[in-house]
């Protein structure tokens, strides 16, 4: 298993990827890719409240995520959290409502700063956890190591980055 700067580097370098996508939208900035998706900049902003509020769960602060009961968490880590990290791959999947933006920034020069700015708080909470000794205790999937759940975040924001123009 990696250490927590490993993980932390991956996840910054699939930040820096989105970034980049970002950046190359152009015109297609505000334009969802098809109907009912997202356009680049929501995806940016989906992105971005992610990891804020992965790095408030992190750091045992309150969290938008939904809180599952105590009985389903583990189904849902093996089903879905153990499988991502297992697979290497985040799967298609439906957000919840504080996560579905209406709208993002107006560009993705703003976009990629509120990203960077969501990421290193989201970074800096997993550090600290991981010196601590600490796990990630999720309502939604229950006890997690800090590094899978860097890790977790990472293939989400890979994911995330296939949807941009000129990424596949």
């Amino acid at each position: 298993m990696p250490d927590i700067k490993t993980a932390i580097a991956a996840h910054r370098a699939a930040i820096k990827d989105l970034n980049t996508a970002a950046e190359k939208s152009g015109s297609s900035w505000t334009t969802p890719r098809a109907p009912g998706k997202w356009s680049p900049s929501q995806v940016m902003e989906h992105v971005a409240r992610a990891l804020e509020e992965s790095a408030n769960l992190v750091a045992g602060l309150p969290t938008k995520f939904p809180t599952l009961p105590s009985f389903i968490r583990p189904i849902v880590r093996s089903l879905f959290f153990n499988r991502t990290i297992k697979k290497n791959k985040f799967p298609r999947a439906k957000t919840s409502k504080p996560f579905d933006p209406e709208i993002g920034l107006p560009t993705p020069a703003e976009a990629c700063k509120r990203l960077e700015s969501a990421a290193d708080k989201f970074e800096r909470a997993c550090s600290t956890s991981a010196a601590s000794g600490k796990n990630v205790e999720s309502g939604v999937f229950g006890t997690v190591s800090v590094v899978d759940y860097v890790k977790f975040q990472e293939l989400h924001a890979r994911r995330h980055c296939t949807q941009l123009p000129g990424v596949r």
